[in-house]
């Protein structure tokens, strides 16, 4: 259906799908094998490269990537792959810097 999205687990890769509208809450599991779906693996922030694996400089450390926990930051990764568009990112700072 068009109103639903289709991501894959961070732990078994297969597709989970929900509506577009849908919140993920902590107790959120993957259907297939359990895995948290509001943890820092399948946050939009988390990158292995990054200082304390995360991309947003605000957030508290989580030292468990894979547990559910309540990080005001938490943003559902995007669908189409973990990798946001370069003209989506220069959007989104010019929107935070815009001086109007």
């Amino acid at each position: 259906p068009e109103n639903s999205s289709l991501l894959s687990c961070y732990k078994c890769n297969k597709e989970i799908s929900f509506t577009k509208d849908h919140k993920i809450g902590r107790h959120d599991e993957c259907d297939h094998c359990g895995a948290s779906l509001r943890c820092c693996k399948m946050c939009h922030f988390y990158d292995p490269k990054s200082y304390n694996e995360c991309k947003e400089p605000m957030a508290e450390r989580n030292i468990e990537k894979e547990r559910a926990n309540f990080c005001d930051h938490y943003m559902l990764r995007s669908t189409n792959g973990d990798q946001t568009s370069k003209d989506e990112l220069l959007s989104a700072a010019d929107a935070l810097f815009k001086f109007n």
